[in-house]
């Protein structure tokens, strides 16, 4: 197998063709590593000309051991002895850095591994750097890695203008099909960011390969994204957050089973298998989450078995068993009403899908998937548009 060329280490083999300046700050976590499984910040530091001045961490942490919604403190990095800055704390305003952070840095240098998902707060993190390297004055540098669920397929609607929020920042589908340096040229010249950017691509990565094609070893992006199946799953199942079911966090594979204790697995498993969805069946499962929804309660519910990932539709796979959860226990199934990434004003599933039009449709058990799925069409006409001008590969 061909290995793809990451884009930090074209950075680390020629810093002089992508950074100005003598200083630079690291936007990064546990998934910033060479392909042989080397720190980034400790090859920065072996940089005669360009000295880490500043470190940031997104949701997570900068090691990715933080929960979700979990806040993340400022630290101390063991490495290089630097004061790591967290890009998500108790409030909105702890999601963008101040510029006076930025005082004296000359570069800002992101480096972390994005999982295809519009939900994934990473990448606006990234947009968040933007806007105040954009103030300040400072380049922003992205080193570009594999979206690990192809380049290709686009699947769903773009966010209502209301519905802006931390899980979808800016009107892009819920799978969107982008790396994430093609992710950061949409964000500064579609929504006008206007920083100055400069995106280190890699090479001999190709649009249709899925992460376990590209010769590089996977790094749980966040403490529930262990494998690329979960990244298969997640652009649909991530949905369920905005419920009361489990999507399976306190179990070895989250987001690939739901339930919860009021469901009959059999039942669940022969309702939503009657749809026939494309590449995957869906097998009764039993399981007891050790922590978070339903922690130390056996759940009845469903696993996920991908059977060809290249046909799977995930967005249209978490709302059909969404539909069915509902169909079938209508008195138990409920939406989740506490405050969600900062939001509390409206429903996480709202926020989640983009707009209230779902939550509508499942509530008035009058649902039509077919006709969901047509509405996305106008929406991905539109993304398309934009999505093409900022396609490097």
């Amino acid at each position: 197998m061909k290995r793809v060329i990451l884009g930090l280490e074209k950075l680390l083999t020629n810093p002089k063709k992508y950074l100005r300046g003598s200083t630079l700050g690291l936007v990064i976590n546990q998934t910033s590593l060479t392909a042989c499984g080397q720190p980034s910040i400790g090859k920065f530091l072996n940089i005669k000309s360009f000295k880490p001045a500043a470190l940031f961490a997104p949701e997570h942490g900068i090691y990715g051991i933080d929960q979700d919604m979990v806040l993340v403190a400022d630290e101390t990095d063991p490495l290089s002895g630097l004061l790591v800055r967290s890009l998500y704390g108790s409030n909105t305003s702890s999601l963008t850095p101040s510029p006076s952070l930025l005082n004296g840095v000359d570069n800002l240098v992101f480096d972390i591994q994005d999982v295809g998902s519009r939900y994934y707060t990473f990448i606006y993190t990234l947009a968040n750097c933007m806007k105040t390297c954009a103030e300040s004055g400072t380049r922003m540098v992205v080193c570009d890695r594999p979206n690990p669920i192809n380049g290709i397929t686009v699947e769903g609607n773009l966010v209502g203008e209301e519905f802006l929020s931390f899980v979808g920042q800016y009107p892009i589908p819920n799978r969107h099909g982008m790396t994430v340096g093609e992710l950061a040229k949409l964000f500064n010249e579609c929504f006008e960011i206007n920083c100055d950017l400069k995106v280190v691509p890699m090479e001999g990565w190709e649009r249709s390969m899925w992460y376990d094609q590209t010769g590089l070893p996977w790094v749980s992006p966040s403490p529930n994204m262990p494998t690329l199946s979960t990244a298969t799953v997640f652009p649909g199942a991530c949905l369920v957050e905005g419920t009361l079911l489990s999507e399976g966090r306190g179990t070895t594979i989250p987001f690939e089973q739901i339930g919860a204790p009021y469901i009959d697995a059999e039942t669940l498993a022969k309702t939503a298998n009657e749809e026939k969805l494309p590449g995957l069946f869906f097998r009764p499962q039993y399981f007891k989450p050790q922590f978070q929804k339903w922690s130390g309660k056996v759940c009845g519910g469903v696993q996920i078995h991908i059977t060809d990932r290249n046909k799977i539709k995930p967005l249209v796979t978490s709302i059909v068993l969404l539909y069915s959860v509902r169909k079938l226990y209508p008195d138990n199934f409920s939406w989740r009403t506490e405050t969600y990434e900062f939001v509390s004003d409206r429903l996480a599933i709202d926020l989640l899908y983009g707009n209230p039009t779902l939550r509508e449709g499942i509530d008035s058990d009058n649902l039509s998937i077919k006709s969901l799925e047509s509405s996305w069409d106008e929406d991905i006409k539109i993304f398309s548009l934009q999505r093409n001008e900022c396609l490097i590969y």
